[in-house]
């Protein structure tokens, strides 16, 4: 009696072990899947930050191609204008 019970207690922890076994390697399982969905969001904030600042990059370089086009126009249009004031001294100075 003593033996069935002693085996039964053995087979008994046994189960308890692989089912222990089996809970961990669920958690295991679980703590895998967690972690990859967290890098994979991660991933994709760090894709957003990068497109965002790309972006405000982009609209900065625009602004100040705009800027430089318009000193440009309005400097082309300052000689412009001088060399009409000029051109009008000479002719008055000749008559």
């Amino acid at each position: 009696m003593r033996k069935i019970i002693l085996a039964a207690a053995i087979a008994a922890s046994a189960l308890g072990l692989t089912a222990c076994s089996g809970q961990t390697e669920e958690k295991t399982e679980d703590a895998v899947d967690a972690m990859a969905a967290d890098a994979e969001a991660n991933a994709d904030s760090a894709g957003e930050a990068i497109e965002s600042a790309a972006d405000q990059t982009a609209q900065g370089i625009e602004a100040a191609a705009d800027e430089a086009a318009n000193a440009a126009v309005k400097t082309t249009d300052e000689v412009g204008d001088e060399a009409e004031r000029i051109a009008n001294e000479v002719e008055a100075a000749a008559e």
